[in-house]
């Protein structure tokens, strides 16, 4: 048998390949197949030509809960101003409270306070001694009329006792006059006596008379130095009497300034029994609702400080409480849009693209604090955005939150270049100014 070796042509190949039923290698070898191929791969390479000059909007992502932006808006823990024991609850968990409904009743446990008329017993202290301490002003009161009438008694006996002075100075004058008058009578006597004209008895009578006048004159003399000696007696007298009284109104007086004392400091105690009473009631600040009680049943000891029931607000201003990185906080600024994605809420969100996103919500950076937080990352509140949807009524304090602040809109070439690099994302220009990223003008974040 003779074999002929025979170059097969590309009909012969094909006939063979129908006669054995290989597609494949048919395929590969058809024309058409080729080109439609070639068709495929020309046209993903133009789309995504094309998405890469797509406007990008760049964000900086952060995680958080939902929260109130005013500190009193946030769940407040009610805690024991005063050591006690739960006595009694008024409300549930979840249930609505009023501003200043009593939510449970705490009983005293200090030994000095356990006297339930304490307060009464406290007050009549304290007006029996303000009642001591008025009468001791009264006897002050009369102390110092005593004196002001010692004061005008020394005034009188002073005036009286000069007044007897100056009679007993004109009476020692008088009796200097006398004495000088019948001491020149009885020289005269004597002269004449001498002379022999007048008898013995004559003369000694002048004598008399001369002798009782000097007694006088030392009589009337003595009086006048007794006089001089009883007025600074008198003077030294009252002025004994006057610092006696003196000194018992000075000591008076200190007894009722003391007493006075002791009169505020039960009063200060009255007033803080009073309140101490207060703080047996545990109320509510505000409207709200009773999330949880931090102490169970009664009887239970608890201590001042100790957190009794946790109530929320019932119309809190929400906010959202963000936590980014600290290399992205020079890149926000207080009134930046932020897009909002809540937990339990159905979303579907493309970060650069936030116009197309569905089930997300607007809001507005409102505070961004100046120290970190946590884990070295720093806080963000944003508030809702006026200009967009409200953000809806289901969320709860708490609930978790992802976040997007927008930054500047690029093209997605930047983009895809920037996140390879591993560079920041661009901060938009101040206004009045423009910022070019990579020859690009950008604009502003903020999609809504």
């Amino acid at each position: 048998m003779t074999t002929t070796t025979e170059p097969l042509t590309s009909d012969d190949v094909e006939r063979e390949l129908s006669r054995l039923r290989l597609y494949s290698p048919a395929m590969l070898n058809s024309t058409h197949s080729h080109r439609a191929f070639f068709y495929w791969l020309l046209g993903l390479f133009l789309v995504a030509l094309l998405a890469l000059f797509l406007p990008w909007q760049q964000n900086i992502q952060g995680t958080g809960v939902v929260t109130a932006l005013r500190p009193q808006d946030r769940p407040q823990t009610l805690p024991a101003a005063i050591d006690g024991q739960i006595q009694q609850w008024y409300v549930r968990e979840g249930q609505f409270v009023r501003r200043g409904d009593l939510i449970a009743r705490i009983s005293e446990v200090k030994e000095e306070y356990l006297d339930p008329q304490v307060v009464r017993r406290t007050a009549e202290q304290r007006d029996a001694k303000a009642a001591s301490n008025a009468n001791k002003r009264l006897a002050a009161d009369a102390l110092g009329s005593q004196m002001a009438a010692l004061e005008r008694g020394l005034v009188l006996e002073l005036e009286q006792t000069r007044n007897q002075i100056r009679q007993y100075e004109a009476d020692v004058r008088a009796a200097q006059a006398d004495s000088a008058f019948a001491e020149n009578q009885l020289e005269r006597r004597r002269a004449v006596f001498d002379s022999g004209l007048v008898s013995l008895n004559d003369f000694q009578a002048t004598q008399l008379k001369f002798q009782k006048a000097a007694a006088d004159l030392a009589a009337k003399r003595a009086g006048l130095a007794n006089a001089r000696v009883e007025l600074s007696a008198v003077e030294a007298e009252y002025e004994k009497e006057i610092v006696k009284v003196q000194a018992d109104r000075a000591k008076t007086l200190a007894d009722a300034n003391d007493g006075a004392a002791e009169v505020a400091k039960l009063d200060s105690k009255v007033a803080s029994l009073e309140v101490r009473h207060r703080f047996y009631e545990i109320r509510a600040p505000q409207d709200g609702y009773v999330i949880q009680a931090q102490r169970a049943g009664l009887g239970e000891t608890i201590k001042a400080g100790d957190p009794i029931v946790t109530v929320q607000p019932a119309e809190p201003q929400q906010a959202v409480e963000l936590f980014v990185k600290a290399n992205d906080v020079p890149l926000i600024r207080q009134g930046d849009a932020v897009r909002l994605q809540f937990d339990g809420w159905p979303a579907l969100q493309f970060a650069g693209w936030p116009s197309v996103s569905v089930g997300t919500f607007g809001g507005r950076v409102a505070v961004l604090d100046r120290v970190s937080s946590r884990d070295g990352q720093f806080r963000v509140l944003v508030t809702p955005d006026p200009g967009d949807e409200p953000w809806p009524a289901q969320v709860r304090m708490g609930s978790g939150v992802y976040g997007w602040t927008m930054l500047r809109e690029v093209p997605v070439w930047f983009e895809v270049w920037r996140q390879l690099n591993g560079f920041p994302p661009s901060v938009a220009a101040p206004s009045g100014e423009s910022g070019k990223s990579g020859g690009t003008t950008g604009k502003q974040g903020g999609k809504a």
